[in-house]
């Protein structure tokens, strides 16, 4: 196999292992929630996500408060990233805050209509704000389990043997000289 080949083959690969979701494909603009108020971005088409910090239902529509963050190669958020700055996203319909509760992430994709003033604590923000054709709730990640080495166990089954010595008895059952055979004795009462 030539070497252009096989690089190509590779890169197919990898491009594979991260795909978008097909609500979430196209082409945006290249501006983040932080910079909006400065760039005049209105119009823009963007595609940005983070974590719900709040969701408020309206009589015909549904406003998302997120924090936004920097999304990896399916355009999900990324967990422990700075923020890209808060932002208001807005789309017609009911949306149960039960379902879109705070902390669950959250990508869109619409333009961006303009700013918005409001308040985090006593600071006065400038929210930008988004007419959202595309609201995508990510599904909650799963914990990861960290690996745990257990020293007193040594392998599967009896070929390997158990127990904290491996010695000369490799596969002799269960350590140094343990033939299998388990011995269970009842303190008093004559049985």
């Amino acid at each position: 196999m030539s070497k252009p080949f096989a690089i190509i083959l590779l890169a197919a690969g990898l491009t594979s292992c991260a795909t978008v979701p097909a609500p979430l494909q196209g082409q945006f603009a290249p501006v983040t929630p932080r910079d909006t108020a400065s760039a005049g971005a209105t119009g823009q088409p963007v595609r940005w996500g983070g974590e719900i910090i709040k969701v408020d239902p309206k009589k015909d529509a549904t406003c998302f408060e997120i924090l936004g963050r920097k999304l990896d190669d399916t355009a999900r958020p990324r967990l422990r990233t700075p923020s890209d700055g808060r932002f208001i996203a807005c789309h017609m319909g009911f949306y149960d805050p039960e379902e879109f509760a705070r902390g669950r992430e959250l990508t869109i994709v619409g333009r961006i209509t303009g700013t918005e003033q409001g308040k985090v604590g006593d600071f006065d923000y400038t929210y930008p704000r988004v007419a959202a054709d595309t609201i995508y709730l990510w599904p909650k990640r799963l914990p990861v389990q960290p690996y745990y080495y257990d020293p007193w166990f040594y392998g599967p089954g009896p070929y390997w043997g158990y127990g904290p010595y491996w010695g000369p008895y490799w596969g002799w059952g269960g350590g140094w000289g343990g033939g299998g055979v388990v011995v269970i004795q009842h303190g008093g009462g004559g049985r």
